[in-house]
């Protein structure tokens, strides 16, 4: 299974967009999967529902973290590295859907209660999200920067 359809599937079994696309990678990357489900808990839904960033994109840029980040506190290059994926990857991300705001992605304010009830009433979570966790997915895994590569999921 590629990338982008496990985090889809991740997604459709209940995760949030940013547990989705995490855990599509984490096995792979040396992380177990249950782990990456806490990890990534608390930023789905713009992070802990209040319409930021897109969980999809902070769940891709955990993924740039574990495999480019920085371990010990010299590594510049390895920090450098980690930037640069990061800004790419937010950079293709806009470029196909406008926006790396949960908010503006989805065109409702999910940090009330009226806002979820509405997300869920226009069927945003089954039409919109699934397509963010896929692109986000499938950004990574062609995310490429002097020819390395997020590794694909180990399905």
């Amino acid at each position: 299974m590629n990338p982008a359809d496990e985090a889809v599937k991740n997604f459709e079994e209940g995760w949030n967009c940013s547990q989705a696309v995490l855990a599509a990678f984490s096995e792979a990357l040396g992380l177990e999967k249950e782990k990456a489900f806490k990890i990534a808990q608390a930023f789905g839904g713009g992070m802990a529902r209040v319409g930021f960033t897109c969980g999809a994109v902070t769940g891709a840029l955990m993924v740039i973290g574990l495999k480019h980040g920085r371990a010990r506190s010299g590594d510049e290059a390895a920090k450098e590295k980690t930037y640069a994926l990061a800004r790419e990857c937010m950079r293709r991300f806009k470029s196909r859907h406008g926006s790396l705001v949960c908010r503006e992605l989805i065109g409702v304010d999910l940090s009330t209660e009226e806002g979820y009830k509405e997300a869920k009433e226009k069927g945003v979570f089954k039409n919109l999200c699934p397509g963010f966790v896929a692109s986000a997915a499938a950004i990574l895994a062609n995310l490429d920067n002097s020819g390395d590569t997020i590794p694909n999921s180990r399905r």
